[in-house]
């Protein structure tokens, strides 16, 4: 997958994080400039534009819809995680795998969320405009979405608090002095 390769080294440049130090291009300069929030919503709609393009061209070889959907899912998922990973958030400092499977729990808790919402909404208030209850829930999908990623699936490893290498052991107590006294 040569192309995908070339693809996911172009989005590292975006973030200006590429090892080489290649100069940014007009797209990574203007992403570096848009805040967090709205660079997370525009590797959002690329992600929408991968899912709604896999999910059309793939009933051509595949004829049931909730397969197809779940392969759509899985492309668009992949493709917001290399994105998300390049001009999102900062470098987490774990391991692809164990970011990839973090992305994965965090976007599976924010899909189900919005679904949960579009369902609510659409058996109770909105049955009449299921639109409203799709981008409803999907706004409120995006907000678990972008704060799960933000404090799971790329937050930073913390290393363990360490305690100040001491200088020999520790201090006995002092001994008290009986004084017969009764304090």
């Amino acid at each position: 997958m040569q192309g995908f390769g070339d693809v996911v080294m172009a989005a590292d440049d975006f973030s200006g994080s590429g090892a080489d130090g290649r100069r940014r291009g007009l797209v990574g300069r203007l992403m570096a400039r848009l805040p967090r929030p709205m660079r997370f919503i525009a590797v959002g709609l690329v992600g929408l534009a991968v899912d709604l393009a896999v999910f059309t061209v793939i009933p051509w070889h595949l004829h049931h819809p909730l397969a197809v959907r779940l392969l759509s899912i899985a492309v668009a998922t992949l493709v917001t995680w290399r994105l998300n990973r390049a001009v999102t958030f900062e470098r987490s400092g774990r391991r692809q795998h164990a970011e990839a499977v973090r992305y994965a729990v965090v976007t599976a808790v924010a899909q189900g969320t919005s679904y949960a919402v579009f369902a609510a909404l659409v058996l109770t208030v909105l049955g009449v405009f299921p639109q409203g209850a799709t981008v409803i829930g999907a706004a409120i999908g995006a907000l678990v979405s972008y704060n799960g990623h933000r404090l799971y699936a790329f937050a930073p490893i913390v290393p363990p608090e360490t305690e100040p290498p001491s200088a020999g052991p520790p201090a006995a107590d002092p001994p008290s002095r009986k004084t017969g006294v009764v304090e």
